[in-house]
């Protein structure tokens, strides 16, 4: 129901034509878009005598692209570290490119320079360079044994230096592979961060070897909410649900990302969204009762109590999670955090009067800095959805603004970093197209024009406070992503428009990048994976 349902206006698909058929052959096709990109006279050929030379900075790199060329079907590309005056593929190490993430490609006919000041700049050029690779690479079905790439020169650098895309696996798991294939399509498409939602209500994702209950109890639920959050009478499937990720899979899962330039951060929520870990260990909770893992979506009053037996098991949750995650973030949460269990809790209100708070609102701030304290002194910073603001923001936080961009604003402007994720933009579970045999969404409508125009930096902010705006992340939320291919569908091609959102400083307009996603669509093909056509403009 799911599968590349073509609703492309005639306006489009007149435009869609007279790119492919009648436009330059060397119309750019890169996504995101790059800053310069001149084309020069002639072809270089790339074969099996061509050589790589490289700095020892660039290794991690250069393996990448030696692996990506040897899987096209015939080896093309054998690494040589040594000097050669054509056919050649040089890697250069300048430091006065303006950041570790810029590079410069010079393609001429006697060979490929590639320059940057970090392994980073390099990985993206190779990721540009990829793409002006036949699609045919991708799934080793190219058939000649020689590849003709047309002479340019390229220069980019990014235009944020956080570029996230998340995807929570709390209501829905996902196979390793899977895990693994989202992290390449980020890689592909230059973005650094992937934020990985790993705990919810719904399911407890992510082995903590001192609270086994975690993983037995928390980590499955009894049955899960069959059609949408609305439906009523609500239907349930009646069938256990569950699993997680072994610290082993998750230590596999970093290396991998690592090795792609991305940066995993790890979402362990609190207070709220707690309901399996309390079905685990019910004395977490207000009132010490059983409860279950959730098996319907929503907010629900059983969150985490301001006690010290609470502050004990997340900082021993913590310890684990810092050991496994070499980044300098941890998301902590704080978003939907009901406080009518805190309101009658004695244990939190004597936390209310031993800490002259005003109310519980004041109280999840305590909570919350107490544990960015703790967070900072394992050595990292935490992350926190723009709820962290009310009752007082913890001093060193760095705020995520979902709930439109108001909370982004208002952290800016108190100097804390900021990372926008507005859900009216930046939700990829939102509805993609208004037509009716769109698969269930949580709702909302959100197409591609949409994000494409999203501007990052609200007008509402000075020059100052707009330097804390360090990026945006698309959010992926999978109450109704049961699967695999479900989850492409709602991310392709929406995170193209991103891509350009958060790279691109001089982006084009919607139809010229509509060009671009259609001609990309033959490697989304070659790759396997699922994408929406709908490119329709709003009017």
């Amino acid at each position: 129901m799911y599968k590349k349902v073509i609703v492309l206006s005639v306006f489009y698909l007149i435009n869609s034509l007279f790119y492919l058929g009648f436009s330059s052959n060397f119309d750019s096709k890169i996504i995101p878009a790059p800053d310069k990109q001149i084309f020069l006279d002639g072809f270089f050929k790339l074969n099996d005598n061509t050589t790589i030379n490289y700095p020892n900075e660039f290794k991690n790199s250069v393996n990448f692209l030696s692996s990506y060329l040897n899987q096209g079907g015939t080896q093309y590309l054998f690494i040589k570290n040594k000097n050669a005056s054509k056919n050649f593929v040089h890697f250069l190490l300048d430091e006065k490119l303006s950041n570790d993430e810029a590079y410069k490609i010079e393609i001429k006919k006697k060979g490929i320079t590639i320059t940057s000041r970090d392994n980073k700049g390099a990985f993206y050029a190779i990721q540009t360079l990829r793409q002006l690779i036949p699609a045919s690479f991708e799934d080793k079905t190219y058939p000649n044994t020689e590849i003709s790439i047309k002479c340019q020169i390229v220069e980019d650098d990014p235009r944020f230096k956080y570029r996230g895309m998340h995807l929570d696996v709390g209501r829905h798991l996902f196979p390793v592979e899977f895990i693994k294939k989202y992290i390449d399509a980020l890689a592909m498409l230059k973005f650094n961060t992937f934020h990985w939602h790993l705990t919810e209500d719904q399911g407890w994702r992510i082995e903590i070897k001192k609270y086994p209950k975690l993983n037995t109890i928390a980590a499955y639920r009894d049955s899960t909410l069959a059609g949408h959050y609305t439906d009523r009478p609500r239907k349930y499937d009646k069938t256990r649900y569950g699993g997680y990720y072994t610290q082993e899979q998750v230590k596999d899962i970093v290396n991998y990302a690592l090795e792609r330039e991305i940066t995993i951060i790890p979402e362990i929520e609190m207070p709220g969204h707690s309901k399996a870990a309390i079905a685990a260990y019910p004395e977490l909770g207000c009132t010490g009762e059983n409860v279950n893992v959730a098996t319907l979506w929503g907010v629900f009053e059983d969150i985490y109590c301001s006690k010290e037996e609470t502050f004990n098991f997340l900082e021993d949750v913590i310890d684990e999670v810092t050991e496994l995650f070499p980044g300098e973030y941890i998301h902590i949460g704080g978003d939907e955090a009901p406080k009518t269990r805190w309101e009658k809790c004695k244990n939190c209100q004597s936390v209310i009067k031993r800490e002259n708070l005003k109310d519980e609102h004041e109280l999840q701030s305590y909570f919350i800095t107490r544990m960015e304290k703790y967070i900072n002194s394992k050595g990292k910073k935490i992350i926190g959805w723009d709820e962290i603001l009310e009752g007082g923001l913890a001093p060193n936080a760095t705020v995520m603004s979902w709930r439109g961009t108001s909370g982004g604003i208002k952290a800016a402007n108190m100097k804390h970093d900021v990372i926008m994720t507005p859900n009216a933009t930046c939700y990829l579970d939102h509805y993609q197209s208004e037509n009716t045999n769109e698969p269930l969404a949580i709702g909302g409508y959100t197409p591609l024009e949409e994000i494409y125009n999203y501007e990052p930096i609200p007008e509402e902010l000075d020059s100052e406070s707009s330097k804390y705006i360090i990026g945006a992340q698309g959010n992926v939320w999978t109450e109704y992503m049961s699967t695999s291919e479900y989850v492409e569908y709602m991310v392709f091609p929406r995170i193209f428009a991103l891509s350009e959102v958060v790279w691109s400083k001089n982006k084009s307009n919607f139809e010229e990048f509509t060009s671009r996603v259609t001609s990309f669509f033959d490697r989304l093909d070659k790759l396997n994976i699922n994408y929406s056509t709908h490119l329709e403009k709003i009017d």
